[in-house]
């Protein structure tokens, strides 16, 4: 791909900034406050049209859709940013150990992520919660098990490039300890590749966890989730096909924002080198 040229705006990462943005603030606020109660119940309003009442509509049950949208997004997005924390943070750390030292742990690590990489990940998934349960913290844990393969073969493969780097031999000389070499010396160096992986893996987690949720294997009522609510709607797409458009498009938005964003991170790393 071309590079951008210098002093052009980056329209990847400005874009992906903004509609990652507005689903963030979306389900922030979602998590504080929605306009009308997410599990209020109203025969007299199933299956209200779009208006200026309810922009989305309202379901089966005459709860509000945008008010769901709003819970989902919280949820989807909150699942998302702690499953890439644990996996982020357990693959830094069990990267950076093999990747620097080598040896029998190197062998036993990477045996393990090989095992767990040769099963199809949505299928490792649906044994992990077959095992743990349905639930919010299940899904976490379950995902972030998944995850955690992907990031130790990124930072193991850029702590064995950097480790024998002129400036880390210089630091060995002076006795700089292994610990500051592995975390200040050669850590910031990698996250501009980490970076990019973090960003893709919001994407993964999204539609993981939105799979899972329409599956009914995840995020169980009364909570609202963006799958569960697709999944609901499928029954009532010619009859209200507002109710499916409104999670749909919500994910197919937030997917799509971390796409561009993840994009953006990676041309402007290719700017600058």
């Amino acid at each position: 791909m071309k590079k951008e040229k210098k002093g052009k705006w980056n329209k990847y990462l400005v874009a992906g900034l903004l509609m990652t943005g507005l689903a963030v603030v979306l389900g922030i606020v979602g998590f504080f406050w929605t306009p009308y109660s997410t599990t209020a119940m109203s025969a007299a309003e199933k299956f209200n049209p779009p208006s200026l009442r309810h922009i989305f509509g309202t379901d089966n049950f005459g709860r509000d859709i945008f008010s769901r949208v709003m819970q989902g997004c919280s949820t989807t997005i909150l699942i998302s940013t702690l499953v890439v924390l644990v996996s982020g943070t357990a693959g830094i750390l069990l990267g950076a150990i093999t990747g620097y030292f080598g040896g029998i742990l190197d062998e036993i690590v990477m045996r393990i992520t090989d095992a767990v990489n040769g099963f199809p990940s949505i299928l490792l998934t649906l044994v992990i919660i077959s095992l743990l349960g349905t639930g919010k913290q299940n899904v976490i844990i379950s995902l972030s098990i998944v995850f955690i393969p992907s990031y130790v073969r990124i930072v193991r493969s850029e702590f064995i490039r950097l480790r024998d780097a002129d400036y880390i031999k210089r630091a060995r000389l002076m006795g700089v300890s292994r610990v500051r070499i592995l975390f200040v010396h050669i850590l910031p160096n990698i996250f501009s590749v980490f970076w990019v992986s973090v960003m893709i893996g919001f994407n993964n987690a999204i539609l993981a966890e939105s799979g899972m949720s329409y599956l009914g294997i995840g995020v169980q009522p009364p909570d609202a989730s963006l799958g569960k609510m697709l999944s609901d709607a499928q029954g009532y797409l010619q009859s209200a096909p507002w109710y499916a458009l409104a999670p749909g498009l919500t994910i197919v938005w937030i997917v799509l924002g971390f796409s561009l964003f993840s994009e953006g991170i990676r041309r402007s790393q290719d700017d600058k080198n």
